[in-house]
């Protein structure tokens, strides 16, 4: 069974241009977005950036052509839950290809649920494979706008 990007994106977590200069700032910036919509509670927020970074010391997540998807498993996560942020300028996130990463995909998903997370990581990575889509995604202004194009991409209206 395939998975939309819309089922596991956080619409009001979508952040269109992150401020974080580095790695580690970049990790937290999206942990942060999805605290602020109540979906990750603020007494696990440290040990889900701790698991991210954890994750991406076993090899990074940037997975080349401006893109990484920073992800972990966290007990504290019900179902599989993600973000979206938009880098214009570009951030250093050791990617395989070392190009700076502009967009990036977060995902974060229950331990007893792993094939949850592989089909989103199909699903984000097939989506980012298209060069006109990332182009238009980096276009992209506000969170409305992003949201926008992630329906058009799953092939549903907007909600």
């Amino acid at each position: 069974m395939s998975i939309r990007i819309t089922d596991f994106v956080i619409r009001e977590a979508i952040v269109p241009g992150i401020h974080a200069g580095t790695k580690d700032a970049v990790i937290r910036e999206l942990v942060a977005s999805l605290k602020s919509t109540g979906k990750v509670a603020e007494s696990d927020e440290e040990n889900i950036v701790k698991a991210i970074t954890r994750r991406e010391q076993l090899g990074s997540t940037g997975i080349g052509r401006g893109v990484a998807i920073p992800h972990a498993k966290h007990e504290s996560v019900g179902k599989l839950i993600g973000t979206v942020g938009i880098a214009p300028a570009g951030i250093a996130f050791e990617s395989l290809d070392n190009d700076p990463v502009n967009i990036f995909v977060m995902l974060l998903y229950a331990p007893e649920r792993p094939g949850e997370h592989l089909r989103a990581l199909e699903a984000v990575s097939r989506l980012l494979r298209d060069e006109k889509f990332c182009q238009t995604l980096l276009q992209a202004k506000t969170g409305d706008e992003i949201w926008q194009l992630l329906c058009e991409a799953d092939g549903i209206a907007a909600r």
